[in-house]
């Protein structure tokens, strides 16, 4: 079974990619879909995050913008949240792999934001990163909903810049050209790797 990687700044079209794995048959282990679970009420990151940051909790569940403003820009509080919210992701990405084994997926997609700046490359067969022009990136993330200029440079700034993201890369898909040329990208990359996932059988 290979293990990719995917991966990408914010605003360049990471998740409309994770979809278009999904959609050609691809399980996908979805990051970001799982803080949520584990933010929401039930969660198990719930009642650790309210101990460690008092007042981002409401009605049960974590609200994130609350926690973003109290961890975005202090290194020491964002590692303070990764130190609770790691071994959680890290126990749900293990359950995920096995169940894909289980399964014979030939190829499985492990969408992690912060694959290269958490050193999850090591941990993939394959990375492939999600990319636009910085023009197209600025303007889809400032139009999202509670955006700041403020914001979006502090985002960037604990991220690692694009262009040293794609140069570590196996596969880029430019996201620029529209939906339809970013899902035939990834259609040739799910080829190329079940063709070398047979010849490895």
């Amino acid at each position: 079974m290979i293990v990719l990687g995917l991966t990408g700044s914010i605003g360049m079209g990471k998740s409309t990619t994770a979809g278009f794995f999904a959609e050609a048959g691809v399980p996908v282990y979805d990051a970001d879909a799982e803080v949520r679970r584990l933010y929401a009420s039930g969660g198990a990151a719930v009642a650790p995050v309210a101990a460690a940051f008092p007042g981002v909790v409401e009605a049960g569940a974590v609200d994130r913008d609350r926690l973003g403003a109290r961890v975005l820009g202090d290194p020491e509080a964002l590692n303070q949240l990764n130190a609770i919210v790691w071994p959680l992701m890290s126990a749900a990405r293990a359950a995920f792999l096995a169940d894909a084994a289980a399964a014979k997926a030939p190829l499985v997609v492990l969408d992690i934001p912060l694959l290269f700046e958490t050193g999850g490359e090591r941990h993939v067969d394959v990375t492939v990163v999600v990319s636009a022009p910085a023009d197209v990136q600025r303007e889809r993330v400032l139009a999202r909903h509670g955006m700041t200029e403020a914001k979006f440079v502090a985002i960037l700034q604990a991220q690692m810049p694009d262009a040293d993201k794609r140069q570590r890369a196996d596969f880029v898909i430019d996201t620029s050209r529209g939906l339809d040329d970013a899902r035939a990208q990834v259609r040739a990359i799910i080829t190329a790797l079940r063709a070398r996932a047979k010849q490895g059988n």
